[in-house]
């Protein structure tokens, strides 16, 4: 659980599994690599965000980066990080 504008937030495991997973023609359920490793770098990206975010200016603030709005805009798009 982690707090952004006063909201808490979660990863939900269970849909991130879900967005992961592709099944064979054989029937057997694998990892799609690329999302992995997109997914995996958007929550660095949310978790080491060293600035402060300005709570007046939500997302408009200059402080936070590209990189964090992107990811966190995306993660919580498809469910994968969701307020409590």
């Amino acid at each position: 659980m982690f707090e952004i504008l006063k909201e808490n937030y979660y990863v939900d495991l269970d849909k991130m599994d879900e967005y992961l997973q592709i099944e064979s023609v054989s029937g057997e359920t694998q990892i799609h690599l690329v999302k992995y490793e997109t997914i995996k770098l958007m929550l660095d990206v949310v978790f080491s965000e060293q600035n402060e975010i300005d709570e007046e200016m939500v997302f408009k603030s200059s402080e936070v980066t590209i990189p964090f709005k992107l990811a966190f805009n995306t993660l919580l798009i498809k469910g994968i990080i969701n307020k409590i």
